[in-house]
């Protein structure tokens, strides 16, 4: 379907509404699917599509939605490890980009693969060579694990994802002993702090067992020359010392699951672990981590490689229904139009873009029946200023593209037919100009040019030139749409003058009824049909009586006053 410019302005606000109520941006691609065309079958399809598919949308998918997250398996560089192979594998290896290759091993790595004897083939080993390329998105996205679970559970239905979190369980070891190792300094250091309070308060129990008659007992033997004694005390804190550095040591061992030495002997207080012991420490960690989360992630891999197109399936058809989750939340009390023939018509269609807006019911062409309606084409709209006949244009091209797209649209019943164009003539608010009205005539004239079905909306064409033109132009315009069978609406405030010169067309009006307590118009939005609407300047005048003073009162009381005689 075809869109003049301020026709595809409705189109793209219609689509901002839509988009700004999707949380996932890979579900904007979905609206993609949903442009305006022509063709009466996939209109259709897409209408039996969503009737379908809104109705599985259930309270409490949004903030599951929410936390899906995308799932992407990069093929990281992984410089940790090095590929041996022959020279038959050395280009199909190199080509797949995962890791170092060579024909012979070569030291500096943590981790060194062969395939030579083992019989594997590298077109398909990357799992073999780098199954973490696989394992750790799926671990970092954990959260959108359970998620596709429970989106699948509230839709009835079984998810991979549940069984692929049950075998990644075993991989929680390996990653604790990962988040030890970003905090190893920290740890380490804490458990010297504590190591070194015990310490110190042993020390303190020292001390104090030599007060008192136990003091002067220590001096006698000191002055007797008995240091056997005296270095008996002093043998027991250092193996009381040395048994806290093992207590330490131990308790460290067992929490990174590594036999090492870490603090110094040399000086029993304050006990301290070199820096240089720490890095000695975090490198063999490192390299044992790594050989452990290969290992692991190989035969994790094994068991779920088979889930992983599912898995993505599961993503897919997420972000499909967060599409349409936010077309449901969108078009929330619209309703699906009948494809017709016969033009276009709606009942209590509400426009999308006011707040709290009149329903207002409209037919152009014959696709329903209405009090003052004779199934006219042509269509001249007047009325009060301010009194919604360019709304109702808006609501007009709102309903009609609604329908192309394939979607419900913002009335309680509506009947379209599938058109081919849709033309929408925007008041210009700019200066007017001779080079502006030869704009907007050819404007108006390209598009009564080519044959096929067609909307045409124009909203007040002679706004930018003299009345006694306008009515000639119009006049001729409207004939021209009138032979071809095109649906034309025009707003007007020449409808006398073009009623009597156009017999097929219906006149239309939206009419002021008075004033209220704050001297606003109060206007009926829903047109007359076959109804001239007059724009009662005499409201207009009586308002500005009310509200100005002085001699400009006294101006408006005596022009109030002639349209009261």
């Amino acid at each position: 379907m075809k869109l003049n410019s301020e026709a595809r302005a409705i189109y793209k606000s219609i689509r901002e509404e839509i988009k700004k109520r999707i949380q996932l941006k890979e579900s904007l691609a979905y609206l993609d699917n949903f442009t305006p065309t022509n063709d009466k079958e996939e209109i259709l399809k897409r209408q039996n599509y969503l009737k379908e598919s809104l109705s599985k949308i259930q309270p409490g998918l949004k903030e599951l939605l929410g936390r899906v997250k995308p799932i992407r398996f990069k093929k990281d560089y992984f410089h940790d490890r090095l590929l041996v192979v022959d020279e038959t594998e050395f280009e199909k290896a190199k080509n797949l980009e995962i890791c170092d290759v060579a024909l012979e091993p070569e030291d500096g790595y943590d981790l060194i693969l062969s395939t030579i004897g083992y019989g594997i083939d590298v077109g398909i080993s990357i799992s073999e060579i780098a199954p973490e390329l696989y394992i750790l998105p799926l671990w970092e996205n954990k959260e959108t694990l359970k998620a596709l679970s429970n989106i699948k559970a509230l839709l009835g239905e079984k998810s991979v994802a549940n069984e692929i979190l049950t075998k990644l369980k075993e991989l929680t070891p390996t990653m604790k002993k990962k988040e030890l190792l970003i905090n190893l300094d920290e740890i380490i250091r804490e458990e010297e702090n504590n190591l070194n309070a015990r310490i110190e308060e042993r020390l303190k129990e020292f001390s104090l067992t030599l007060s008192g008659k136990e003091l002067l007992e220590f001096l006698k033997r000191l002055k007797d020359g008995n240091y056997e004694t005296i270095f008996s005390h002093f043998s027991q804190i250092e193996d009381d010392i040395l048994r806290e550095i093992r207590r330490s040591e131990e308790k460290l061992n067992k929490l990174l699951e590594i036999d090492v030495e870490l603090f110094s002997r040399e000086t029993l207080y304050p006990v301290e672990v070199p820096s240089d012991a720490i890095e000695v420490l975090r490198h063999e960690l490192e390299r044992e981590i790594k050989l452990e989360l290969y290992l692991k992630s190989r035969e994790i891999l094994k068991k779920i490689r088979p889930l992983i197109p599912k898995l993505r399936e599961e993503l897919k058809k997420a972000y499909e229904l967060e599409f349409l989750r936010a077309v449901k939340e969108f078009t929330q009390g619209f309703t699906f139009p009948t494809i017709a023939e016969g033009g276009i018509g709606f009942i209590n269609g509400e426009h999308l873009f006011i707040k709290n807006p009149q329903p207002v019911s409209y037919i152009i062409g014959d696709v329903i029946e209405l009090d003052g309606t004779n199934g006219e084409r042509v269509i001249i709209l007047t009325g009060a200023n301010s009194g919604g006949k360019t709304s109702l244009l808006e609501l007009i091209a709102q309903v009609t593209i609604l329908t192309h797209m394939g979607l419900p649209v913002n009335a309680e019943k509506a009947w379209v037919e599938v058109l081919d164009e849709l033309f929408f003539f925007r008041r210009k608010r700019s200066s007017y100009g001779a080079g502006t009205f030869e704009t907007v005539l050819k404007s108006f004239a390209h598009s009564l040019i080519r044959e096929g079905k067609k909307l045409i909306l124009i909203d007040e064409f002679e706004a930018i030139t003299e009345p006694g033109a306008a009515v000639k132009i119009i006049g001729e315009l409207l004939k021209i749409g009138h032979e071809k069978s095109f649906y034309i609406v025009i707003v007007s405030h020449l409808g006398e003058d073009l009623k009597s010169m156009l017999p097929f067309a219906r006149v239309d009006g939206i009419e002021a009824k008075g004033l209220d307590e704050n001297l606003n118009l109060i206007v009926d939005r829903q047109p007359k049909f076959g109804i001239l609407g007059k724009s009662t300047p005499e409201l207009i005048v009586e308002k500005l009586y009310h509200t100005k003073r002085g001699q400009e009162k006294e101006i408006f009381r005596r022009i109030l006053k002639a349209f009261k005689e």
